[in-house]
């Protein structure tokens, strides 16, 4: 126990250096990056009816959240005592020029689904970092060797396109990455892993830097670049989270870390699978676009881009302390009553906007 409140006093030094750094470089480069973007033309043109902004606007966002957050995690961050280190940061930098090109050249989704699984696999099966166990849900204990490699990739996957898909209106993939981030960083520095929070500081302090030019009117986008390294390091802590829980102190320990982190972030990855299912349903294609998702449906109810997203975040952290503060209950009995609560938000929001069309 000793150990853990001493690194707890000591700790906060290169967590808040790397949130620091990040914060800066993201902040000094997107002036530079929208001007650049402005001479030679990288917009994303408001050009169909899915388009919810009306104005050319820059979408090399990323570019900048990428730099801040890298250097920050190269700088900080340590390969002795964080294993994988090296290929989280190969896996980055594949999706950081899947993002580029896809931000100037658009992608077809299957193009864009290898590259996802090559850097997923990469985390996973190089660098070790998988889920080993469910922690008991539904019965589940210990995964085996190549479940848990399948299982993990299909998870980080799962979150680069839960971020990737909610970046949709000013703020909210932004405001939703920092808010995990954050709950991540304030687990691990009560748990006492340095490494694990210089990860969710370097990140929160590029998305606080890019939220600054993201507010509406937004003066940039961060493209699929930014939501896929967001998407890729929120799913790298919430492994980490799920796997490290069991060796901290009983008095710190959550219950069921699974499904905690579930309600951590549920809001991106509980609008992708709903969106997947209703696609599905309408016997479209899963990677169909549309105006299915929560946020464009608050639009369509008359928030602007700014509450919706404001709305969203507020909703995710109730989420959060439901998670936490209930964490001792029967595992199943929390995860029901999160994806209860979640399915019956979705359901009220439907029938508002089924309403608000028919008048």
């Amino acid at each position: 126990m000793e150990r853990f409140n001493l690194l707890t006093k000591s700790m906060l030094f290169f967590p808040a250096l790397a949130m620091i750094c990040s914060f800066l470089i993201t902040w000094v480069s997107i002036p530079s990056i929208i001007q650049v973007a402005r001479l030679k033309h990288l917009f994303d043109e408001p050009d169909d009816n899915r388009k919810l902004h009306k104005r050319v606007v820059p979408t090399l966002g990323g570019l900048a959240i990428f730099a801040g957050s890298i250097i920050s995690l190269m700088l900080f961050t340590d390969t002795y005592t964080f294993h994988g280190r090296q290929f989280v940061m190969a896996a980055l930098l594949i999706l950081f020029f899947l993002g580029i090109k896809d931000d100037i050249i658009i992608l077809s989704p299957y193009s864009k689904f290898i590259g996802q699984f090559i850097a997923s696999l990469i985390i996973v099966w190089a660098g070790d970092i998988r889920i080993d166990s469910w922690g008991g849900v539904f019965g589940v204990h210990a995964l085996g060797y190549e479940v848990s490699i399948v299982f993990s990739v299909l998870f980080i996957m799962l979150s680069i396109n839960a971020f990737n898909m909610i970046d949709g209106i000013d703020a909210l993939a932004g405001s939703i990455g920092l808010i995990t981030a954050g709950t991540f960083a304030w687990w691990f520095y009560h748990a006492g892993y340095p490494q694990p929070l210089i990860f969710a500081t370097a990140i929160m302090g590029s998305i606080l830097a890019f939220l600054q030019f993201n507010i509406t009117p937004a003066r940039i986008f961060m493209g699929d670049t930014g939501s896929m390294l967001i998407g890729t390091i929120i799913g790298i802590l919430t492994i980490l989270f799920i796997n490290l829980n069991h060796l901290v102190p009983v008095n710190l320990r959550i219950n069921s870390a699974p499904v905690v982190a579930f309600g951590i972030i549920i809001i991106p990855v509980f609008d992708l699978l709903r969106v997947f299912v209703l696609r599905l349903l309408k016997g479209r294609s899963p990677f169909h676009a549309d105006n299915l998702h929560m946020h464009h449906q608050l639009l369509i109810l008359g928030f602007s881009h700014i509450n919706a997203s404001m709305l969203l975040a507020f909703v995710n952290l109730v989420f959060i302390a439901i998670a936490f503060l209930l964490n001792k209950i029967q595992t199943e009995v929390l995860f029901a009553l999160l994806l209860g609560f979640a399915i019956l938000l979705s359901i009220i929001v439907d029938v508002l906007v089924k309403r608000k069309l028919k008048k």
